[in-house]
């Protein structure tokens, strides 16, 4: 068992690590070593709540300063990791400090994939990942008259949401034919393209950026694929992020989309594993490797290594979850839809209370649920005891699913 363990990345995963370590008795020594100053603090609020209030960086915290060292975890933000040894299993830090470990977990999380066009690096284009984005963002989407988003997954269409909120007139520019079309199905697309054309949100499907408008050296507009521009006082760019996987790269370790792991979670190099947004692990489908940017993902990733480091290994087998909140609608998914090929809906679309189950044949790949907390509750449920459920059980809405789940 490891006397020492240094975790890499102060977000949500490496937070969990070091808490789950504590919790489960590890009395060894535990650091964690963040990019950012202050301590680790949630994501998901940033794009939602945080967006939509008075912002305070103490609601997002995921504990008070104090907790760190009453629990023992050396804490330490402002001075990323530069290198590693792995011959001599230490980390060095950017101010030339090293730190020893007896096993290293990389949490190294992702960054902002940045709009490959010209003026994208004017002033008024923000991105949001980092509470620093947030804060600057929050604070300049209360005076802005017109707001423009390129990209319609699930950031870009909570920022459009919370832009809408504060009485700017929005454009969503999406290069897809709709919105959150690498995650979720037709119905959904729609179902969310209409919610926010509701809400007054105008969009430019099947359309791309090729350069940010320059207007005294700030950033007007952009200027769409099909040659239009769209005007806006304010650019946010949400286009998906890129993992960090340099620090790994550099130390020799299997990097593909993510840092390469095994079930356990674990490099090639038994002292060290990889975890959260970076971590490409085997799926479990037997279709290829995740990776995979969620909490779910990133506190179970982080509650198994700790198991393992004191003494209860088991492989990772997790039923990914997400979440999204736009407007009144709440949209939760349990598995994984991609390459589903039938669908079939409970609910009522036309009510904004719904579910919509997505088939490859007829195995059960993910529910998709709008304002129906049971169904996706009930669908965790089933997906993770790998129960069967067909097409027709589905569509027979006298079946409880809740029942089914427990039986």
């Amino acid at each position: 068992m490891a006397d020492s363990v240094v975790i890499v990345g102060a977000g949500q995963a490496g937070f969990e690590t070091a808490t789950s370590l504590r919790s489960k008795g590890f009395d060894g020594d535990v650091t964690i070593i963040g990019d950012e100053p202050g301590v680790p603090y949630q994501r998901p609020p940033l794009s939602k709540a945080y967006l939509k209030g008075e912002p305070d960086p103490e609601s997002v915290a995921l504990r008070p300063l104090d907790y760190f060292a009453s629990h023992r975890i050396d804490l330490r933000c402002s001075y990323p990791v530069v290198d590693i040894d792995r011959t001599g299993r230490s980390v060095e830090l950017v101010n030339d400090t090293k730190v020893d470990y007896d096993h290293l977990v990389l949490a190294t999380g992702t960054r902002n994939r940045v709009l490959p066009v010209p003026g994208a690096d004017l002033p008024g284009v923000l991105y949001l990942r980092t509470l620093s984005e947030a804060q600057e963002l929050a604070a300049t989407i209360t005076s802005c008259s017109s707001v423009v988003v390129v990209g319609g997954g699930f950031i870009g269409l909570e920022v459009a949401a919370a832009a809408r909120g504060h009485g700017a007139e929005v454009t969503v520019v999406e290069a897809l034919e709709r919105p959150m079309a690498r995650a979720v199905s037709e119905t959904i697309s729609r179902f969310f393209t209409d919610e926010h054309q509701r809400h007054g949100v105008h969009w430019r499907l099947g359309t791309g950026v090729t350069e940010i408008v320059d207007k005294g050296g700030r950033a007007a507009g952009v200027r769409t694929s099909d040659g239009d521009v769209v005007d806006a006082d304010l650019i946010v760019v949400g286009i998906g992020v890129v993992p960090n996987t340099e620090l790994a790269d550099r130390a020799g370790l299997a990097v593909d989309n993510g840092i390469v792991v095994d079930l356990h979670l674990l490099t090639e190099d038994p002292a060290i594993s990889a975890i959260g947004d970076c971590a490409s692990y085997p799926n479990t489908a037997g279709t290829g490797r995740l990776r995979l940017e969620s909490i779910q993902n990133a506190v179970d990733h982080a509650r198994c290594v700790a198991n393992r480091l004191v003494g209860n290994d088991l492989p990772y087998q997790s039923v990914p979850w997400f979440w999204t909140e736009q407007y009144s609608s709440k949209l939760q998914m349990a598995g994984l839809v991609t390459g589903h090929d039938h669908t079939v809906v409970r609910g009522s679309i036309d009510e904004s209370a719904f579910s919509v189950f997505c088939f490859a044949g007829e195995r059960l790949l993910g529910v998709e649920s709008v304002n129906r907390t049971r169904d996706h509750m009930a669908a965790r449920k089933l997906l993770a005891a790998g129960k069967t459920l067909t097409r027709d059980q589905v569509a027979d809405v006298e079946l409880d699913l809740k029942a089914l789940a427990k039986a």
